[in-house]
């Protein structure tokens, strides 16, 4: 991920930063006015990717999953080891896939103007797997790989990161999973610059967190954002909804994005209404677009 930062106003500010509570979900629990740089000297517009988790189509391949992303008129995706490539190609999208299924998908995404920004989730076993995925990652111009590394290798994933210029941003699932809270995220990110956050912010909600006291924890290390809505809070079950119709509060969630100079994707991953989820996707889109053009 290429790291730009606006340095037109930079105010010299220190706040203590809240832990993840809990509550309604709304975000409002810390003022997001306090910062170290001027959010409105920050233009979102130029800097913002939206993309799609193609994990929101694992019903189909790839190449139906790509139809769907170009109809909604979204150019950047996240990718996910294991869907079915489909069309003319005849493996499965991961480190196995052969030289020219590679190449067919490379002139697919091209044809669509589309860009795999990041894939993942994933979690190789070990070195080996690892520096294949870093391999795909760099064949494909990835900016970063969505990962829940194991925790013995953290420094095994930091050292490659460096050497392939891709940073590993890691996911958190609802509880038990070993990184549900930023905590244990920052845990790993001590010592390993390379390291850093993919900021499922429904799932935060699942686990009774505050998403965006838990984007100000982990401030300066979020290379990726999965959007994602869900009907109730603290609930690890909690079924997905439409971005903005559920307990989220996305103003304050772009608000705050916005004031940490965030310079990367967000993914729209819808969990839900599987088969016919892609008038859920523009929905998301509009919203995303509407609230976006309010932080100019």
């Amino acid at each position: 991920m290429k790291t730009i930062v606006s340095f037109s106003c930079l105010l010299v500010c220190f706040a203590v930063l809240a832990g993840c509570g809990g509550g309604n979900g709304s975000g409002t629990g810390t003022d997001s006015t306090a910062s170290a740089k001027d959010s409105t000297a920050f233009n979102v517009t130029a800097n913002w990717k939206l993309g799609v988790q193609l994990w929101t189509f694992n019903h189909f391949t790839v190449a139906e999953a790509l139809d769907k992303v170009d109809s909604a008129g979204i150019k950047n995706v996240e990718a996910f080891w294991g869907q079915k490539l489909g069309g003319n190609m005849k493996g499965s999208f991961g480190a196995s896939m052969d030289t020219a299924d590679r190449a067919k998908l490379k002139q697919l995404l091209a044809s669509k103007g589309i860009q795999i920004v990041a894939m993942g989730v994933i979690v190789p076993n070990g070195k080996a797997e690892w520096v294949k995925a870093f391999d795909l990652a760099k064949e494909f111009g990835l900016s970063y790989i969505t990962s829940e590394p194991i925790k013995t290798q953290w420094g095994l994933v930091d050292s490659l990161a460096g050497v392939y210029g891709i940073k590993v941003a890691i996911h958190d699932h609802p509880m038990p999973n070993a990184y549900s809270t930023p905590d244990s995220v920052l845990a790993a990110i001590v010592g390993h610059p390379n390291i850093g956050s993919c900021a499922d912010v429904g799932h935060w909600a699942r686990n009774g967190l505050n998403p965006v006291d838990c984007l100000k924890k982990l401030e300066g290390h979020i290379f990726g954002v999965h959007l994602k809505d869900i009907k109730k809070f603290g609930e690890p079950q909690a079924e997905d909804t439409i971005v903005s119709k559920g307990v989220i509060d996305f103003p304050a969630v772009f608000a705050e994005l916005k004031r940490q100079h965030f310079n990367s994707m967000l993914s729209i991953e819808h969990e839900s209404n599987w088969l016919h989820n892609l008038p859920d996707v523009i929905e998301t889109k509009d919203y995303f677009n509407a609230e976006v053009a309010k932080l100019k």
